[in-house]
């Protein structure tokens, strides 16, 4: 038969197995409490690492953004010194060239041929001939001492 030293342990056993039980119930309730709770926590600090990736995106694109500014400004400063350039180069031409060959250059620009090469054009640029052609004129407007 059963002494009182084994009912004894075995009444403390089943206290001990309830006791656990309860505490593992416990335990359990807690860690829902908690995950419940924290869950909206939890969303919040998703939420703020998403903003804050948010932003850090943000902001290298608007960091590539601006250094995409910054070089076409400079390329479109470059286009208008250019095209201010050509603008003279034009007018000096227009100045320099003869009724006939203005009357011959318009006619190609309307058919949209090639311009005809002439034999005694010098060679080299247009912009270099231009130069070439109106600095003489320069030197020679005034009297030299």
């Amino acid at each position: 038969m059963f002494s009182l030293r084994d009912v004894s342990m075995r009444v403390q056993g089943i206290r001990l197995r309830v006791h656990d039980e309860m505490a593992v119930k416990l335990l359990f309730w807690e860690l829902e409490q908690h995950l419940k709770s924290s869950s909206g926590a939890s969303v919040v600090a998703i939420d703020n690492k998403i903003e804050q990736a948010m932003d850090l995106v943000k902001s290298h694109l608007m960091y590539a953004v601006r250094e995409e500014v910054e070089v076409l400004k400079e390329q479109i400063k470059e286009l208008i010194e250019r095209n201010s350039q050509l603008e003279q180069e034009n007018t000096l031409l227009k100045t320099l060239a003869s009724p006939e060959q203005m009357a011959q250059f318009q006619a190609q620009v309307q058919t949209g041929s090639p311009p005809a090469q002439q034999t005694a054009a010098p060679s080299g640029p247009p912009s270099a001939t231009a130069a070439s052609l109106a600095q003489p004129a320069s030197h020679s407007a005034g009297p030299s001492a």
